[in-house]
């Protein structure tokens, strides 16, 4: 089941949402918990996150917990973990969470070795289109003390969180797609080769057009493995990339996108057109 629950002081100044406990249990008590004796570094997360329409996308972890020697970080109510948010850190900025908290491997009585996942589920409404491009990445840890979650005195509650330890590019899943006009062409004549570039609507759960961008037209002749680029096309506002161009020999045909921030490189399935 996924664990996300929200523990908050009072004043509301400070809200900790999605730490690892469970989703069942809720804080009713008041009070603010002091400042836990703990810090985060050596994050380790992807570049880059393609995230389609309806596929839960699970992006692995790690980072270093340095924490006081007060600190129990063997307690069951210790919990810990590092998540991705969009923009300015802050209590109303957009956040990804993992199901679970992270494990943590001591190296010794003061630093462990933590590691986790974001779960991303898109189908349920996780991502705006907007949010496509960088996010930031954070950290967090509250030590429970004893006290229980359902009614605990926060002033024995340690907490902290810590921001902008790295970054990753969170991405609209692409595709692109290639057809020819003929796949049989006597040698010096042009083939009409045609292509879609779209890529994922988050919040619609379908995919878009993606229209303005430069796609390449490539050739790998027939027995070789490489792709050579023989000229560039724009989309246009439907997405489309038309162009002609001269078969000298048989081989593969294919568009190739280079990528935005927002949005993923992706290279279409070669279509292999014979020269007569």
């Amino acid at each position: 089941m996924r664990i996300r629950a929200t523990v908050a002081a009072v004043s509301g100044a400070l809200a900790l949402t999605a730490l690892a406990v469970p989703a069942a249990q809720a804080v009713t008590d008041s009070g603010a918990p002091y400042t836990l004796n703990a810090s985060f570094s050596n994050v380790s997360i992807a570049k880059s996150i393609k995230v389609g329409t309806t596929n839960e996308v699970t992006v692995a972890y790690s980072y270093t917990l340095t924490h006081g020697t007060d600190v129990n970080i063997a307690a069951k109510d210790f919990y810990t973990d590092a998540f991705l948010y969009h923009g300015t850190y802050s209590d109303t900025a957009p956040e990804l969470y993992g199901d679970d908290s992270a494990t943590c491997t001591a190296t010794s009585s003061t630093t462990a070795t933590c590691k986790g996942s974001v779960n991303i589920y898109p189908a349920d409404g996780d991502l705006k289109n907007a949010w496509a491009g960088s996010w930031s990445v954070a950290a967090e840890a509250i030590a429970f003390n004893g006290q229980d979650p359902n009614n605990p005195d926060m002033s024995k509650v340690g907490f902290k969180d810590q921001s902008g330890l790295g970054t990753s590019l969170v991405q609209r899943y692409s595709k692109l797609t290639t057809t020819v006009s003929s796949t049989s062409v006597y040698k010096g004549k042009s083939v009409t080769v045609s292509g879609k570039l779209t890529r994922a609507d988050w919040e619609h759960h379908t995919y878009n057009n993606f229209g303005g961008q430069p796609v390449k037209l490539q050739f790998r002749k027939a027995g070789t493995s490489t792709y050579t680029t023989i000229k560039t096309v724009t989309t246009d506002s439907y997405g489309n990339a038309k162009t002609t161009a001269t078969v000298n020999s048989s081989g593969y045909w294919r568009y190739s996108f280079a990528g935005v921030s927002t949005t993923p490189a992706v290279s279409a399935t070669g279509v292999y057109v014979g020269a007569k």
